[in-house]
């Protein structure tokens, strides 16, 4: 049977303001990796040429028991977009999202390119011209986030906004294996992590993404944003949710959710 990769992407795209679609089995069985990044290439350059542009790229799947969970052994990726970035404490619109979740994370901002193939922690600790705490917002354009790999891969590994701490740390003065992440919702503890919950470390889960995108033609950039993956479990966003999240060495970062929105 032949994949309409286009006829997916465009069930994607509709799904950001029609609501969320069924699961993509129809198109897609459940580890065709190939496939959905087939179907998440051509949404990316749909929205580039509606004049968005790319900022970054965020890991997904870097947490062992998600990784279980989905029947996968290594993590996946997306794009991140510089109209997505709400800058630090301010406010996520609830209108321009579906069924939001938060996680924490570290940054990397590359003062370096990151072109090789053999791209180790050593290649990506040189390269990184400071760090920040992050934010992610995910969201999933499938209905109830009954997602599969190649489910969240075509969605754009499940991304929707982020937001970037204000303070950067130099990488030279943190250990982001051992770093410890709280994150409080409202005032009272929600998640709690640590930087090792991260592919065992965050600058292995940057290595992997820097191999990875090398080997397609598309290598890290200086300059560019790398969300290397949550550092502990997720929470679900509600209206009017206050949310910060501290670091440990890293500083801290925060975002309000709005009001309601009338649909």
């Amino acid at each position: 049977m032949s994949i309409d990769h286009h006829n997916l992407a465009q069930r994607l795209r509709e799904a950001y303001h029609d609501g969320p679609v069924a699961p993509l089995r129809d198109g897609l069985s459940p580890d065709d990796a190939d496939g959905a990044y087939a179907v998440q290439s051509i949404n990316t350059h749909y929205w580039m040429s509606e004049g968005r542009r790319i900022i970054g790229r965020k890991i997904g799947l870097t947490s062992e028991s998600v990784q279980k969970q989905l029947s996968v052994a290594q993590p996946d990726y997306g794009v991140l977009f510089q109209d997505r970035l709400i800058e630090n404490g301010g406010m996520l619109d609830l209108r321009s999202v579906l069924q939001p979740k938060v996680e924490a994370e570290i940054a990397l901002v590359l003062g370096k390119s990151l072109d090789q193939l053999n791209t180790t922690m050593v290649d990506v600790m040189g390269a990184t011209e400071y760090v920040l705490p992050a934010l992610e917002i995910v969201d999933s354009r499938i209905t109830d986030w009954q997602i599969t790999l190649a489910d969240t891969i075509a969605d754009n590994a499940s991304s929707a906004f982020f937001v970037l701490g204000s303070e950067p740390r130099a990488l030279a003065d943190l250990d982001l294996r051992t770093c410890g992440m709280v994150t409080e919702i409202n005032g009272r503890v929600a998640s709690v992590g640590a930087g090792a919950a991260c592919l065992g470390h965050p600058l292995n889960a940057a290595a992997w993404l820097a191999r990875t995108l090398t080997m397609q033609g598309e290598p890290l950039r200086a300059g560019d944003i790398i969300l290397t993956g949550a550092l502990g479990p997720m929470s679900t966003l509600l209206p009017g949710m206050q949310v910060r999240a501290s670091i440990g060495g890293v500083g801290s970062v925060s975002l309000v959710v709005s009001a309601a929105p009338d649909r």
